[in-house]
């Protein structure tokens, strides 16, 4: 399958995964309020802690190992059979802790947690790493959304009030197994798995313990905020810090699918020595998203605090005030995911990726040891804010020789400009506008989106930029 389909299906079920939640999202904060919303962004979080524990990095690992070997099919068997032989073992030790977690250490969420340890028992029959190195992203897609369309139905259906939050994370955590186990069929017969000894598949710990280093280390700062906001501020901070994250996160999903679709490709290129291939693509990558994040860290800027209420409800209000400095992160998300994705990865270095996330985690971690007791959620997106900041700017330390770092900034710079005048006029044609509401909202988000693309396509034609033009017509043409 092309680049551009796997893209595009990539794309469409992360985003879709993705938005589920956020449909889910307004009825859940209207039916079980602040304090539930919290209460289940925290016992969501802790179970998240395990799943990393029970994948060890292979999201990142097993796609990139799969796409190495994957037209030699006796390599291809066997590297499966060592990976998910070692995947049994991870996955295994951790639903046990987390069995013990819920049985000895939960508290006000132990109901809705004991539902999520089948987000744990998932981990034992994922095989996402194999078909992503495979190349084979249209069955995750197209199977998954079936099964999440059937969860989110099952949410409106079954959850009325707070007293059916343990309800939710059966739907979600029962959903999450079942999708997984739907995939199994397109493996069949183009993989065969049989037992290796344990030193082999434990040949695999290593490496993937080092990216699970990094992954782990994301997971500071992605739950471990939840985390901290609830047990520090209380369950009706961290709800709003919830649904303000919420829209965020979705908004970086469009990141992260390019990022896993590029990865197996970029890796097939270096392989073959093709270094200044890579950086050509790395550039234009960097620059089509870099163009997109300020697009959405700009956008959600100037209509944040009018769309939060109007999505969310009332209680929820200062939620939009939340999402105008956390949507800043995209940029150095987007930043960050390029630079990993497309040169680190690719080439086995993944001490660097694991280094520059650690000291982001570490950031985060002291940041928020300071200012969550002193300004509840709004000092966890400080915290957020600070680390995803220092992830790039490590990889700028220790990979300023190799990458063209001015250029990058320049990129930055240049789109943050044609932001803020998108914002500006955003702000001129909400006061200009009479009333309120979903329309209002809707205007100023179509005016925000023609001065963008308006100021985007301006600057690409006056500095000459033919390729992005080009990518451009591409792209009209395949939609």
């Amino acid at each position: 399958m092309s680049t551009r389909k796997n893209a595009a299906y990539n794309i469409a079920y992360r985003v879709f995964s993705l938005l589920l939640p956020i449909i889910t999202a307004p009825y859940l904060a209207r039916t079980v309020g602040q304090e539930g919303t919290g209460l289940y962004a925290y016992a969501w979080s802790v179970s998240a802690v395990f799943v990393l524990l029970g994948m060890l990095g292979l999201e990142n690992y097993g796609v990139r190992a799969v796409a190495r070997v994957k037209d030699d099919q006796q390599q291809l068997d066997r590297t499966f059979s060592e990976i998910y032989q070692m995947q049994w073992l991870t996955a295994g030790a951790a639903l046990v802790l987390y069995v013990g977690y819920v049985c000895f250490i939960a508290g006000a969420e132990k109901q809705i947690a004991a539902w999520l340890t089948l987000m744990s028992v998932s981990c034992l029959v994922n095989l996402d790493w194999l078909l992503m190195g495979l190349d084979q992203f249209k069955p995750i897609a197209l199977r998954n959304t079936f099964v999440k369309l059937m969860a989110m139905a099952g949410v409106f259906l079954l959850v009325r009030g707070p007293g059916d939050l343990w309800k939710y994370g059966l739907i979600w955590g029962g959903s999450t197994v079942v999708g997984c186990l739907s995939c199994w069929s397109s493996v069949r017969g183009r993989v065969c798995f049989h037992r290796v000894p344990w030193r082999d598949a434990l040949k695999h710990l290593p490496p993937c313990a080092v990216l699970f280093l990094s992954v782990i280390a994301v997971q500071v700062y992605r739950t471990m905020d939840k985390i901290m906001v609830g047990a520090i501020s209380g369950m009706a901070q961290n709800g709003l810090y919830e649904n303000a994250e919420k829209i965020v996160y979705c908004l970086s999903g469009f990141i992260s699918a390019v990022g896993t679709v590029m990865l197996p490709k970029v890796a097939a290129m270096q392989a073959r020595g093709e270094t200044e291939a890579v950086r050509k693509h790395i550039a234009l990558s960097m620059e089509l998203i870099m163009c997109m994040t300020s697009a959405m860290a700009f956008g959600l800027a100037a209509v944040a605090r009018e769309f939060a209420p109007l999505f969310f409800g009332e209680d929820f209000a200062e939620s939009g005030t939340l999402m105008i400095p956390l949507g800043f992160t995209l940029i150095f998300i987007g930043f960050a995911n390029v630079v990993r994705t497309q040169w680190v990865l690719p080439q086995g270095r993944d001490k660097i990726f694991v280094r520059s996330v650690t000291a982001g985690a570490v950031v985060n971690l002291i940041v928020n040891s300071v200012m969550i007791p002193r300004m509840g959620a709004m000092g966890a997106v400080v915290g957020t804010l600070m680390a995803e900041f220092t992830v790039p700017f490590a990889q700028w330390v220790m990979l300023r020789r190799e990458l063209p770092y001015k250029r990058f900034l320049g990129m930055v710079g240049t789109y943050a400009v044609i932001g803020l005048a998108m914002v500006g006029a955003v702000r001129l044609l909400g006061r200009a506008l009479p009333g309120a509401g979903w329309l209002h909202l809707a205007a100023e988000v179509c005016a925000g989106a023609a001065v963008y693309g308006a100021g985007c396509l301006l600057y690409w034609k006056l500095a000459g930029r033919k390729d992005m033009l080009r990518a451009l017509r591409l792209h009209r043409k395949s939609a």
